[in-house]
């Protein structure tokens, strides 16, 4: 092997935390480990994790095999008992160079106690696989308890990363090509606190925006609309700059689904806040997590699910997910419901997503767009709409496209004159 190689599940925080793994299990010289990032937000993601850890047993019989991520942390046991592994290490214990050598005490497991750590992002990240869009950690762990969420346990409470190491990681990156940067966490709209009073994810987000006037795009991952701040919201209505897409952490559309949830907004929240958003700044979308078959769920209340992706609009990337009961959750307590129902009502709202970001699309067709190249012939629009290119262009250039047609969930343009 030319070096330590990881294999990243999940969110887009392990992806920038899989970076900071690779070089920490270098500085330790194991170039021969395979480290498995693993997620916990369902049953089905711990179960891929490790089907995949098995496969690469097979395939590399001389590696070392270390698993770490959520998954390790709140399962830490589970993945010490598979044969094909040779470390767990625990979220925080992952950022250790010294963890990724055989332990002297010949010890397979090294898990703390996460709910103890009290900082975030351990190092900096000069870059990624991909060219053109790079991930920043602005904030990690979460403070709530949604019935359903394994996650707080595997990733502590809130923490903020501090804004002069944000923009510093921020810099760093766009000094080396990158034209768009995610900002990412577990939590981001709780960004802040922790911190001081004087401290927001809108605060952040404008002082990034001028401390780096050389980013050519913002973009924020998923955030909480109940917790955006009044800065946000001015950032999204003033800053071109910052990308005229959010996704939103809805999970249901039902209010009494969204208490027994333990969620901290109602329907009517989630489409005041679409509402407002969209007078502030017109040409923003809309992505959404949903949970289809949340315990307790009826008809009616799958329904008000259903009408919200309509009335918030939902036109970019509807994430649905069957409701995954998490042992050790109050929700995998509460009455299931059945796995076929929950697969059938999980089809009817990405139908509904489907239908809505179909007519969004063709609706883009005839104007004329900034696109950002990823390949030679496929980008992405402000809004994140995919676009396939009918020549090549160069990777990490910001072009304009004339949008001619749609295929599927892409579109298609050709370079404007």
């Amino acid at each position: 092997m030319s070096g330590p190689e990881t294999i990243t599940f999940g969110c887009r925080l392990n992806t920038f935390e899989s970076e900071l793994i690779r070089a920490r299990a270098s500085e330790a010289g194991a170039d021969d480990v395979v480290v498995f990032n693993t997620c916990a937000v369902t049953g089905e993601a711990v179960r891929q994790a490790r089907q995949a850890i098995r496969k690469a047993r097979r395939e590399r019989p001389d590696a070392r095999i270390v698993v770490t991520g959520c998954a390790a942390q709140v399962d830490a046991e589970v993945f010490a008992a598979m044969p094909e592994v040779d470390a767990v290490l625990g979220n925080e214990e992952k950022f250790q160079a010294e963890s990724y050598r055989p332990q002297a005490d010949g010890s397979k497991t090294k898990v703390g106690d996460i709910m103890a750590v009290r900082r975030a992002a351990p190092g900096l990240v000069t870059g990624y696989a991909e060219r053109t869009r790079a991930f920043v950690q602005v904030q990690n762990g979460c403070d709530h308890r949604c019935t359903f969420c394994i996650i707080p346990y595997g990733r502590g409470n809130s923490r903020s990363v501090a804004p002069d190491h944000v923009i510093t990681q921020v810099r760093t990156l766009v000094d080396q090509g990158y034209a768009e940067i995610v900002l990412t966490g577990v939590d981001i709209t709780s960004y802040g606190p922790d911190l001081g009073p004087d401290y927001s994810l809108g605060r952040l987000v404008l002082r990034i925006l001028k401390e780096v006037p050389e980013l050519r795009r913002l973009r924020l991952s998923s955030i909480d609309s109940v917790e955006a701040d009044e800065a946000l919201l001015r950032a999204l209505a003033e800053e071109e700059r910052l990308m005229p897409q959010l996704h939103l952490s809805l999970q249901a559309g039902d209010n009494m689904i969204l208490k027994r949830m333990k969620r901290r907004h109602s329907r009517e929240d989630a489409i005041r806040f679409c509402d407002e958003a969209r007078r502030l700044r017109p040409d923003v979308v809309f992505g959404a997590d949903i949970i289809a078959g949340f315990p307790t769920e009826t008809e009616a209340m799958f329904e008000n699910s259903l009408r919200l992706v309509e009335d918030c609009q939902i036109v970019q990337q509807l994430h649905v997910f069957p409701f995954s009961a998490r042992p050790g959750t109050p929700a995998a307590r509460m009455p299931q419901l059945e796995a076929g129902l929950k697969k059938e009502r999980a089809a009817r709202l990405r139908t509904a997503g489907e239908q809505l970001q179909g007519a969004w699309l063709e609706g883009q067709i005839g104007a004329t767009k900034p696109v950002l190249v990823e390949t030679g012939t496929m980008g992405r629009t402000e809004q994140h709409a995919r676009v396939a290119l009918a020549t090549d262009a160069v990777v990490g250039k910001i072009v304009d496209v004339a949008l001619t047609g749609r295929s599927g969930a892409s579109l298609s343009g050709h370079l404007a004159a």
